[in-house]
């Protein structure tokens, strides 16, 4: 059997990453009468994926493209995906092209997309634990603990950046582990040892396996 391919393996070790962001997502209680901090506006996209979710008229799987586009709606709204993208190409994001910038800032959007959108349909009520917020100027992070259904606590940090009056999410960590820095050094070996346009063509294969059945 032949070895997975980086980018095949940055794709699965992320499945936790994702789950963990979706849960904290999906379970968090929202806060009312609060400032817009940063906690504040990762609980009021709850209702809203929570109400997609209970909807009946999303439950059929004929409505499955629709229930997963108005997720992805609100994903667009609360991750900083030009942020994320520059971040995981590293150096090798200043010598793209406008247009490969252009282009690869959605690509990786729709990569993060597909691994998580089957996850967050998935949720089935995992324990969440707000353990810390932290403001520094326009920067944050929110740390959680999600208390797994064999009692497993795994901490989930969540970096966020100041836009305005919204706050976006950059980055991702489990148990230490950044998102970003994984993606980054996953990228960088296929760039080095091959091409950037052979990184694009394994990740649009990849965004292809996660829309098959």
């Amino acid at each position: 059997m032949s070895a997975p391919s980086p980018l095949a393996a940055v794709c699965s070790g992320l499945r936790l990453w994702i789950a963990c962001f979706l849960l904290v997502l999906l379970a968090a209680p929202t806060a009312r009468g609060a400032a817009a901090g940063p906690r504040e506006q990762l609980n009021a996209a709850i209702d809203r994926v929570l109400k997609i979710l209970d909807d009946p008229a999303f439950k059929p799987e004929v409505r499955r493209a629709e229930r997963r586009k108005a997720i992805r709606l609100i994903a667009d709204e609360i991750f900083d995906f030009d942020e994320m993208a520059r971040r995981a190409l590293g150096q090798h994001w200043r010598s793209l092209t406008p247009d490969q910038q252009r282009e690869f800032v959605p690509l990786f959007a729709d990569l993060l997309d597909r691994a998580y959108i089957s996850t967050i349909e998935r949720y089935s009520g995992e324990p969440i634990q707000y353990t810390d917020e932290r403001v520094e100027g326009d920067l944050a992070l929110v740390s959680t603990k999600i208390i797994t259904k064999q009692r497993q606590e795994i901490p989930v940090g969540y970096r966020m950046s100041r836009h305005g009056d919204r706050w976006l999410i950059y980055d991702v960590s489990a148990e230490g582990v950044s998102l970003i820095a994984n993606y980054r050094t996953q990228f960088n070996n296929v760039i080095r040892t091959s091409s950037y346009e052979d990184l694009v063509k394994r990740m649009r294969t990849r965004i292809e396996e996660f829309r098959a059945p």
